[in-house]
């Protein structure tokens, strides 16, 4: 029975009381009807000139309100059109707060005290710990204290030092510019690939005078890569810590062909699925804010991921077997169209714990440390400074100090550079390099 057949024969029944037992009461047991409903049909009896008290009592029964209520739903519906509930605001916090939320370990009244020190209005301690649990729920990460504390002292010393090292008529520094990538040439161990007045592509930092060098695992890497374009496969990049896959990946991929789109995905501190989901979100740059159910997520996720696109996810080995099930199932929704790159020291180590996707790994490219024959070329095309330095030394510093590890020639490329900017006599001999390859050795 509808409900509207039930309120528009309380006129025959006004004799029966609604809130007392009796005929009525069980005529109306068991009956409800929403607030649209039942607001149109009295409006209709408004219309009419019919409506009585009757039957707003009958429609509170069945609507599970009080007569007065109804009234005020009749009264909304009169003035302002409004035949649903008026939508309350929803209170959202901004990234800065989070920011204060992360360095109070996830205190909520810190963050309460430090909105009420800012002025205006601020909500409840109780609204503001319904709002920070609800979108921990939807997949908001908050790091721990200890985290970041960590990263902010490690920005300030990377800022630090970039700032000392721009210091001097050298400019010696640390930069980042981006700029287009050369033709690749046809044959040579290694070539230089000036991509820009410092050779660096987008995302890669390098001493300053740096240019990057095209070795051969850069074009093997390369070329695992556009064959996994090809077909819209999956790569995986591994390799020792330092030996350059980022760079490599990143060189590769510096100048991709028309209409396909590249995107670095990173990785949480101790991922999670909802860290992971909201970690592509946000890399992939979708407009609004992060749904707040998973599947209106990843729908979102699958729409943008239909055109041609690479994703690329750096430190893989971080990642635990639930978040590459997800990854997984963005590569194999029939809807997106990617080219999966995975990239980390311990990567292959990673996908081994899911036969399932590993299975689907077109190309296992290994990035080895650099040959020792390589190495005076490699380095001296790196940067013009050890271009003053002898073949015998150079050869003498991979095998004491860099061992074939590409971050470790880059740390002292920094190191030489602020020691001959200090000291205007100072001389790249052997006893200047040896301190310099103590200085970058990890303590035993």
């Amino acid at each position: 029975m509808r409900g509207c057949t039930v309120v528009g024969s309380v006129s025959a029944a006004e004799g029966f009381s609604v809130g007392e037992p009796g005929v009525w009461g069980e005529v109306t047991a068991g009956l409800r009807v929403s607030r649209p409903v039942l607001v149109a049909r009295l409006m209709e009896l408004d219309a009419a000139g019919v409506l009585t008290t009757a039957h707003v009592r009958a429609g509170a029964q069945v609507g599970g309100v009080t007569a007065r209520t109804v009234w005020r739903w009749l009264e909304a519906a009169r003035t302002e059109g409004r035949v649903e509930r008026r939508r309350r605001a929803r209170l959202e916090l901004s990234d800065q707060a989070w920011e204060v939320l992360a360095q109070a370990g996830g205190n909520v009244a810190v963050l309460h005290r430090h909105l009420k020190r800012g002025g205006g209005e601020v909500p409840s301690l109780a609204s503001l710990y319904r709002v920070v649990h609800r979108d921990l729920q939807a997949g908001r990460i908050l790091p721990d204290r200890a985290v970041a504390r960590r990263e902010r002292e490690e920005q300030q010393t990377r800022q630090a030092l970039a700032d000392l090292a721009l210091a001097g008529p050298l400019e010696v520094g640390v930069v980042k510019v981006t700029a287009r990538r050369p033709p690749r040439p046809a044959s040579a161990a290694v070539a230089d690939v000036p991509l820009g007045e410092s050779g660096a592509a987008a995302g890669v930092v390098l001493p300053a005078g740096a240019q990057l060098v095209r070795t051969s695992s850069v074009r093997a890497v390369a070329e695992a890569v556009g064959q996994a374009m090809a077909v819209q496969g999956a790569v995986c990049v591994f390799g020792d810590p330092g030996r350059g896959k980022t760079v490599a990946v990143r060189m590769a991929l510096h100048e991709v062909p028309p209409g396909w789109k590249v995107t670095w995905v990173p990785v949480p501190v101790r991922p999670t699925v909802a860290g992971m989901r909201r970690a592509v979100f946000d890399a992939l740059a979708l407009p609004g804010r992060f749904p707040h159910t998973s599947a209106l997520a990843d729908a979102a996720v699958a729409g943008v991921l239909g055109e041609a696109r690479v994703l690329v996810v750096d430190e893989a080995q971080r990642l635990p077997v639930p978040c590459l099930e997800y990854l997984q199932s963005l590569w194999d929704h029939p809807g997106t169209r990617i080219t999966l790159v995975l990239c980390g020291a311990g990567s292959e180590r990673a996908l081994a714990r899911l036969p399932h996707l590993a299975s689907r790994i077109g190309a296992w490219q290994e990035v080895p440390r650099l040959a020792v024959t390589d190495v005076t070329t490699v380095v001296t095309g790196f940067h013009p400074l050890w271009r003053t330095v002898s073949a015998e030394d150079l050869a003498w510093i991979d095998q004491t100090s860099a061992h074939g590890t590409l971050r470790t020639w880059a740390a002292l490329t920094t190191h030489l550079q602020n020691a001959l900017l200090i000291a205007a006599d100072a001389v790249a001999d052997r006893a200047l390099l040896g301190r310099l390859c103590q200085r970058v050795a990890p303590p035993l």
